[in-house]
């Protein structure tokens, strides 16, 4: 039995992503995510390990920091677990607004 993919199915999906052996994973991450991600951009150094180890690839560079598409995260850590600056935390979902911390 493979994974269905259409809205009528369990889920409606909004974020999709390969994990690397062509199989397609989309989530709507939104609804089930308990923390995210939240970078210290006084602490990192730049050096892109969280980028590489993300599994769902929502890290990238721009400029001379990292953004996270919260669209793709899973909130599983592994970013803030290999970076060896600290210079990511996870966060409560409740303690953030659009925007800006409450």
């Amino acid at each position: 039995m493979g994974l269905k993919t259409e809205n009528k199915y369990l889920f409606k999906y909004e974020a999709c992503w390969s994990d690397g052996n062509n199989a397609l994973l989309c989530l709507n991450t939104g609804d089930w995510r308990t923390s995210r991600p939240v970078i210290n951009d006084e602490l990192c150094n730049s050096c892109g390990i969280c980028m590489t180890f993300c599994p769902p690839q929502c890290i990238t560079k721009k400029d001379n920091s990292f953004v996270i598409n919260l669209g793709f995260c899973k909130g599983c850590g592994i970013c803030a677990k290999e970076c060896p600056r600290k210079a990511i935390n996870m966060t409560p979902e409740g303690d953030y607004t659009d925007d800006c911390k409450i």
